[in-house]
């Protein structure tokens, strides 16, 4: 008994190799079923299934630092007498407090939209409210939502003046000052994001900014950046003259036309458009 029992609990050196193959083929068997079987009960998602550029919806516009919407309303005046609807948000509270707030105010109104039937809608951002647009595309998939983002003097690589007030007059910087100082965390959130490269984009900017700066801190990688003077030289257009400047207006509108983003011809007043 004791020598039979021997003989069969020996293995030869073949068949343990064998054994030890056969072994690890069944866990990385076991391993690619489990990965395929999690992929397969995660949603796909069809990076190409974006808004139709041929049906515009309706036009969000979302305020600057402060929640003004005094010169917005005269853009959206503009943008209505061309046929199209337009809605200018109010920002939760001031306009100068967390800014994923305001990213919130974004996509629920472009939520409500798009319950309504439209079948996108268009956002034009003046000043943070560029930022804010941006920060909307990167976290809540605003590139399957809008159609086309236009803005209007964003500071979307953050303005010095920001920062300036964050370390001398930090009192006087509350949260979205400091989110707009560069190199802050939503600021790098939007690099990283490529926003400007999700959907067509056209960001506008003028020479004489005060506010965003440097001026060109709106030059935004992916998107088309258009500065004020470059279609009419000469203009003098500040941060606050963005939105009602009818030069401004008029690349807007060629912003958010059916066509592809095209300012040949563009130039200075009515002519613009």
């Amino acid at each position: 008994m004791g020598a039979s029992s021997d003989a069969g609990e020996a293995v030869s050196p073949r068949r343990k190799a064998l054994i030890a193959v056969v072994t690890v083929l069944v866990l990385v068997v076991a391993v690619v079923v489990g990965v395929r079987m999690a992929s397969s009960s995660r949603p796909t998602v069809d990076t190409e299934a974006r808004p139709a550029q041929d049906r515009p919806g309706p036009v969000l516009l979302v305020p600057g630092y402060g929640g003004s919407r005094d010169s917005l309303l005269r853009l959206a005046a503009r943008i209505t007498a061309t046929g199209r609807d337009a809605q200018v948000l109010t920002l939760v509270g001031d306009g100068t407090g967390d800014l994923s707030a305001q990213v919130k105010v974004l996509d629920d109104a472009a939520t409500a939209a798009l319950a309504a039937g439209a079948p996108s809608v268009d956002v034009v951002g003046y000043s943070a409210g560029g930022v804010v647009a941006g920060l909307w595309v990167a976290r809540d998939d605003g590139a399957a939502k809008a159609r086309r983002v236009v803005t209007l003097g964003s500071p979307l690589n953050g303005t010095t003046l920001a920062a300036v007030a964050a370390s001398q007059a930090p009192d006087a910087c509350p949260t979205a000052c400091r989110q707009l100082a560069p190199g802050s965390a939503e600021l790098a959130e939007l690099a990283r994001a490529r926003v400007g490269s999700a959907l067509p984009w056209l960001s506008i900017w003028t020479a004489n900014d005060e506010t965003s700066t440097p001026p060109d801190t709106a030059d935004l990688p992916g998107a088309t950046d258009v500065e004020v003077q470059q279609v009419c030289p000469g203009a003098r257009v500040t941060h606050s003259g963005l939105p009602t400047d009818p030069t401004v207006s008029g690349l807007v509108l060629r912003g958010i036309a059916t066509g592809p983003i095209d300012l040949t011809g563009a130039g200075c007043g009515a002519a613009a458009s």
